[in-house]
């Protein structure tokens, strides 16, 4: 299995994830040209993407859709409340109701709820064999329940989207500050380095920051957050990687 985040932020969002057998994205947010650009620089077919897993349907998460589906016909997975926001707004496609957990091919897909201000919205662990990948963003919490299912994973793309002081300190409106640091918003750089320092076990290999915002964090501030936590845990970890708005990362191969 091999993973690349092609972009993260508040402009759009689309992560590779290759198996044996398949290619597919979580979301895809930004412009077609730029993810075929990405997928040039890693020698990837455009035409080998056969599914695309989505998250929710707010504009940074599917806005490349359109024209990605015109000109390469993906599978999307959806839940029917997606599957009404999107009829209407893309050209006909081929789908799959997701419904629970699912499988494609040679992965194995569990599906984490996550608290959003979308008509639904989907976290994902994507499993081949022993390898797994955990994509958790634009979420205000992580529900307990799903605690021990996250543990000991080999990636996690995390999201860390904002520094609570930063945000309180800057300039959004007071409406939007409460929305991003609501229970349905986004989850701050203190809250993403607890979950991962209560998740990341032997297991672990990389851990991607995601997600963050151009306006309230910098990479220093979530870096600098999640070793403190670590620290304060013990924790020993430093392959992290923290995702940007127009650069792919490298490609991590487990």
């Amino acid at each position: 299995m091999e993973v690349c985040v092609l972009a993260s932020g508040s402009k759009g969002n689309v992560t590779l994830i290759k198996s044996k057998s398949i290619n597919i994205f979580i979301d895809l947010g930004p412009t077609c040209s730029y993810v075929e650009e990405r997928l040039k620089e890693l020698d990837i077919n455009p035409e080998s993407i056969k599914a695309i897993l989505v998250t929710h349907t707010h504009s940074d998460h599917i806005k490349g859709l359109k024209v990605f589906l015109k000109k390469y016909h993906p599978t999307l997975y959806v839940t029917e409340k997606m599957l009404a926001d999107l009829q209407g707004e893309m050209p006909p496609f081929s789908y799959h109701l997701i419904e629970g957990d699912f499988t494609i091919e040679d992965i194995t897909v569990h599906v984490i709820k996550t608290s959003h201000d979308a008509s639904d919205s989907n976290g994902y662990i994507v499993e081949e064999g022993k390898n797994s990948v955990v994509y958790m963003t634009d979420t205000g919490f992580i529900n307990r329940k799903y605690f021990d299912t996250l543990k000991n994973r080999s990636v996690y793309i995390m999201e860390s989207n904002h520094d609570v002081e930063k945000l309180l300190k800057g300039r959004y409106p007071y409406q939007l500050r409460r929305r991003v640091l609501s229970d349905r918003g986004h989850l701050s750089n203190i809250d993403s380095s607890n979950y991962l320092a209560n998740f990341i076990g032997e297991n672990t290999k990389e851990i991607v920051l995601a997600h963050l915002s151009e306006e309230n964090n910098t990479k220093e501030l979530a870096l600098s957050t999640l070793y403190g936590v670590f620290e304060e845990h013990g924790i020993h970890f430093d392959k992290v990687i923290v995702s940007e708005q127009y650069e792919k990362t490298e490609l991590i191969h487990l």
